[in-house]
């Protein structure tokens, strides 16, 4: 799920009220009586919305204007008639030849949609809100690599704020900086933990090629988050859990997700009791053997027995096979079942680079960064064999 439109600029500064502050009525001067006239007459129609009569006003008053003071009040005027008309580039044009400073003319040539210069005055001016404008600019401009810059700026001058990273994120997706956006999206969790905030991280993860395992241990930690809310993921839970002999686990699943008249749900569903029903008699002779005691630590884990499904895959680590990376994984998140987070962090850290589970695994050393255990559901009530 790529980051909408709306994703950029939530942090904006330049919106057209702000605008309209920024650039005041000009303050009484000594002009002359035709100058004088025309000026407030320019300030009344633009008070109340007549933008033409304002522009007309404020014209004559620059026709009569004679003396530096006259000029620069009128240019000024100008300035302000024509930002409550919306004509920024006109309004800049008029406070520039009034020779007003890059921090005003800025944000009005990016209203304009000069971006070029707006970014030459923002580089100028400095600070916060100009760095937010350049990034923002950067956007505008389809330069996605010059905003991820620009963000990247401004969140090692002021902080990692929500809103900083949110743009960068998106700024990153943008310009196909994968795993730059998913990284910083991490730092969004960090910041945010909202079932919102996984959920954005979580689907656009989803999208990403991974084993079978890795996924399976995705659609856990969906799970854990309340962000697997479609029945095609539910389903698709199962199909994993069943394969991986968390029959439990798949039985919980379409539970969930809601069969219906669907044929295949169904079925799936079948098998799952039927496994489950098995597993809790099967569990301790896959778990005994080193070469199994991954699908015992799963038929374990299916029905919520967590204590011996941590001791099987600790079995199956400590025979360092092919599959000692996704023992930890899964001890880790029996063990976060369990509500012993402080074991779930040492086991998901402990998963190597080369296995294809690392990044499932940062995944939920960050939810067990920040949560101290999960509420194991109900087991699916097994029938007699």
């Amino acid at each position: 799920m790529p980051p909408t439109a709306n994703a950029f600029h939530r942090s904006a500064l330049f919106g057209a009220a702000a605008l309209a502050l920024a650039v005041a009525m000009p303050a009484q001067a000594a002009v002359s009586p035709a100058v004088g006239k025309a000026l407030n007459q320019a300030a009344n129609a633009a008070k109340t919305g007549n933008t033409a009569a304002a522009i007309s006003a404020v014209n004559a008053a620059r026709n009569a204007a004679s003396t530096a003071e006259e000029k620069q009040k009128s240019a000024q005027m100008a300035g302000y008639v024509y930002t409550r008309a919306g004509r920024y580039g006109d309004a800049a044009a008029a406070l520039e030849s009034a020779g007003a400073g890059a921090r005003q003319l800025a944000p009005l040539y990016y209203r304009a949609g000069n971006y070029g210069k707006a970014v030459g005055l923002a580089r100028q001016a400095g600070g916060e809100d100009m760095q937010i404008l350049i990034a923002q600019a950067s956007v505008k401009q389809g330069k996605y690599g010059e905003a991820v810059t620009a963000y990247n700026n401004l969140i090692k001058a002021n902080g990692p704020k929500a809103a900083y990273l949110e743009n960068l994120a998106a700024a990153q997706y943008k310009s196909g900086d994968k795993r730059g956006y998913l990284a910083t999206t991490e730092k969004l969790v960090r910041v945010d933990g909202s079932p919102a905030r996984w959920k954005t991280l979580l689907v656009n993860f989803q999208q990403e090629q991974m084993r079978p395992e890795a996924k399976l241990a995705l659609y856990h930690l969906m799970s854990a988050t309340g962000t697997i809310d479609r029945p095609v993921d539910y389903q698709e839970f199962a199909k994993l859990a069943l394969v991986s002999n968390q029959a439990g686990v798949a039985a919980t699943a379409l539970a969930k997700g809601g069969a219906g008249g669907d044929a295949m749900a169904q079925k799936l569903a079948q098998a799952a009791t039927g496994m489950a029903a098995k597993a809790g008699a099967e569990a301790p002779k896959l778990a005994a053997n080193p070469a199994t005691a991954v699908r015992g630590g799963n038929a374990y884990f299916g029905i919520n027995q967590f204590g011996p499904a941590i001791a099987a895959y600790d079995r199956a680590i400590a025979a360092n096979g092919s599959d000692a990376d996704q023992a930890k994984v899964f001890k880790g998140i029996a063990a976060m079942k369990a509500g012993n987070a402080g074991l779930a962090r040492t086991s998901f850290a402990a998963v190597g680079e080369k296995t294809g589970m690392k990044d499932i695994a940062n995944l939920w050393g960050l939810y067990a960064a920040t949560h101290s255990g999960i509420s194991a559901p109900a087991a699916a009530a097994p029938k007699a064999a």
